[in-house]
């Protein structure tokens, strides 16, 4: 019997093949018929090989008669004895041929129980009846071999589970306890209005949106990475229960019923319905009775460029939306966004959502405590309406939520091996970005999970071309030939990242990027390590060394999100070409004041990089380089032709249009040198081994932050056998 002291988290059950081959074997037998002689043949012709024993299934009788061959069925049922598990064989008469004065019985299929499955045997019998005069041919065809490779059940104790979506095994899922996250960020508010992203760091498991990512959904489909973009066939609902498109500019949303607010004032515990989400499209967009829509309601917020001209609650279970004319994607577009259903009567009370104290939910968590600079706490909605898509509980399992504010690396691996906290991952921006801290945390605590998050590059540089140094192609070129990507890859990244060069849409999407495998050599060139040749093309560009060794100065605009070491690295490359470059470091708070402006100062600015491919994230990879989306850009690139390929994305309703428009898109930022380009590192989350139900998952969709959270539960007998 397995105890608490046995740690079990080292329990793995394995997945073992089973072969099921076809066998024959013959003899002979003569039965008496009046007037004939018929001679009985027996022939075995399946055998079931399983560790340790072998099983013979089923028999079939022939009976030769001049002019005709009759197949004689004989059922043969066996059970088989296995330690740990009962094997039953059977073998089903699924076919019959009538014949005038005799019936002809034929076998199909034969099936193999196992606990926890069922076997299939694939053997097909293909007959052909032909009855010319009174001549009867039955042609029985058997494969020669039949492979088919299952998983075979383990002996699992009693107590634990096994995750349909995943196929890990867990202790059973159980009530109560606690779970506490690092933070390296809090957001600077908590009204979605002001900051839709940020805010669902706090509130994304307070109010919830119209659908999410389906978590039951197999993660060979749906992987819960960071950015991935949620299709409709992944999404399930949530708020509404389900959605349909009647015409080509009208999308309709069924909003669920029987689900209430929470009861605290000022709503107290109401049924929510279709006029409550009317009410937030309109406050986000300015429709109705609003005059302004929100600060973060654009392409990248609540809409995610769709056209929306109305937004009406035709009942009270039924959202119509009109769009203006007919659009690509639509269906994507409404389902990954940023729409977070409020409760009216906060706004009406207080004027906005921004006090912690005031916000009021759906959801499974209730925001209970909040300390500036310091921690956020909630405790589980006891009449939350949702149940675990797995395993049919209601939701949620864990009693209180804690996240603790640790803007320093270092704190949180300390946090982490003292078990003050219980993982770090997507909430709170706290995963690690640093191969050095994966690495010294595996070594001293080998017993956590990690989970390696491939997405797209952070922490790459785009250049400033709103300062004129940085508006000659060839000093971005220049900037580019002299960072040795490999050999960062290789020492810095220890090897785990991916060097290949990439554009604006990255390599994710193949169907709407330009292939690195495309790339003329000469582009190819422009993206290794060539400091001769760089040198060459800054002083062609007019920008020789002077007496100091410097060609000129630029800063480094750094977002504290990321490792600050790789930009350390970059400016060692750049000193060595004569370029100087100082770092300097900011949080969140000053990044949309530095994106908002037509220019700032930083000649090389970090920001994300080689985004997914879509036509849901059109607003995302234009508005990296182009103001034309939302006033934002990471870069200021200002070229007319990025312009016209965003307008051509945005407008056209053709999927092929759309992927060859950013394949083009993607070309030119390769060819101009929009960034520089960055090996695509692995971050890392991480969790102790009492968490159980999680897979590395950042969310439940995009954006999403923390409605995944209610789905974990806390092995409370390991936790206390490994004296936590």
């Amino acid at each position: 019997m397995l105890t608490s002291n046995s740690l079990r988290w080292l329990v793995v059950v394995a997945g073992a093949a089973m072969l099921l081959a076809v066998a024959a074997a013959c003899a002979g037998e003569t039965v008496e018929v009046p007037g004939e002689t018929v001679v009985v043949e027996k022939e075995v012709i399946k055998t079931v090989e399983v560790p340790g024993e072998t099983v013979v299934k089923e028999v079939v009788k022939e009976v030769q008669v001049p002019g005709e061959t009759v197949v004689v069925e004989k059922v043969v049922t066996e059970t088989v004895e296995v330690p740990g598990e009962t094997v039953v064989v059977e073998k089903e008469v699924v076919k019959t041929v009538e014949v005038p004065g005799e019936t002809v019985t034929v076998e199909v299929v034969k099936e193999v129980m196992v606990p926890g499955e069922t076997v299939v045997v694939e053997k097909e019998v293909v007959k052909t009846v032909e009855v010319p005069g009174q001549t009867v041919v039955v042609e029985k065809q058997v494969p020669v071999e039949v492979v088919k490779e299952v998983v075979k059940t383990v002996e699992v104790p009693i107590g634990y589970v096994t995750d349909p979506a995943t196929g890990k095994t867990w202790t059973a899922p159980e009530y109560g306890g606690t779970l506490t996250w690092a933070a390296k960020v809090f957001p600077p508010g908590i009204d979605p209005w002001f900051n839709s992203g940020w805010a669902q760091h706090l509130i994304g498991g307070v109010n919830e949106r119209l659908a999410f990512a389906n978590w039951g959904l197999s993660r060979d489909i749906w992987r819960g990475e960071l950015y991935q973009v949620v299709t409709p066939e992944m999404s399930r609902g949530s708020l509404a229960e389900s959605w349909s498109m009647p015409d080509d500019t009208t999308f309709v949303f069924n909003i669920r019923q029987g689900v209430d607010w929470d009861n605290k004032a000022p709503v107290n515990g109401r049924e929510f319905d279709a006029n409550d989400v009317e009410w937030n499209y309109h406050r986000f967009l300015g429709l109705g009775d609003f005059t302004a829509d929100g600060a973060s309601a654009g392409a990248g917020g609540v809409t995610q460029g769709a056209k929306i001209e109305s937004v009406t609650a035709t009942d009270k279970w039924t959202i119509e939306i009109k769009l203006a004319e007919p659009q690509l994607d639509v269906q994507g577009k409404m389902l990954n966004n940023y729409l977070i259903v409020l409760p009216r009567e906060v706004i009406e009370e207080y004027g906005d959502a921004k006090d912690w104290r005031n916000v009021v939910g759906t959801g499974p968590l209730r925001m209970t405590d909040f300390v500036e600079g310091s921690s956020a706490t909630w405790e589980k909605n006891p009449t939350y309406w949702g149940v675990d898509e797995k395993f049919g509980n209601r939701l949620p399992y864990i009693d209180e939520y804690r996240s603790l504010l640790m803007p320093d690396s270092s704190t949180r691996l300390a946090a982490m091996r003292t078990a003050k906290v219980d993982m770090l991952s997507n909430v709170g921006d706290a995963y690690i970005t640093s191969i050095d801290d994966v690495s010294s945390l595996q070594e001293t605590n080998p017993e956590m999970e990690f989970w390696p998050i491939y997405s797209r590059p952070s922490g790459t540089f785009y250049f400033n071309w709103s300062l004129p140094v940085m508006q000659d192609v060839n000093v971005r070129k220049a900037l580019q030939m002299a960072v040795d990507r490999e050999t960062i890859n290789l020492t810095y990244n220890k090897g785990l990242g991916d060097p290949t060069p990439y554009g604006l849409v990255g390599q994710f999407t193949p169907d709407f990027s330009w292939p690195y495998e495309d790339w003329p050599d000469e582009v190819k060139r422009e993206y290794e390590y060539h400091p001769e040749e760089a040198e060459a093309l800054l002083d062609a560009a007019g920008y020789p060394r002077g007496d100091d060794g410097y060609r000129f100065e630029i800063k480094l605009g750094h977002f504290d999100r990321w490792d600050e070491t790789y930009a350390e690295l970059v400016i060692g490359y750049l000193d060595a070409i004569g370029v100087k470059g100082e770092l300097e470091v900011f949080g969140a708070p000053e990044i949309g004041a530095h994106l908002l402006a037509d220019t700032f100062e930083y000649g090389l600015f970090t920001s994300y990089y080689g985004y997914f491919g879509g036509p849901g994230l059109v607003g995302y990879t234009f508005g990296a380089v182009t103001t034309l989306v939302s006033g934002r850009s990471a870069n200021k690139m200002n070229d007319p032709r990025m312009d016209a390929l965003y307008l051509a994305a945005a407008e056209t309703t053709d999927i092929e249009e759309f992927k060859r428009i950013q394949r083009q898109s993607d070309e030119l930022c390769v060819r101009e040198h929009c960034g520089l380009a960055k090996s695509n590192v692995p971050n890392h989350f991480v969790n102790q081994p009492w968490v159980q139900g999680y897979f590395g998952e950042a969310g439940m969709g995009w954006g999403e932050r923390m409605t995944h959270l209610a789905r974990l539960w806390i092995d409370s007998e390991l936790k206390a056998a490994m004296g936590r």
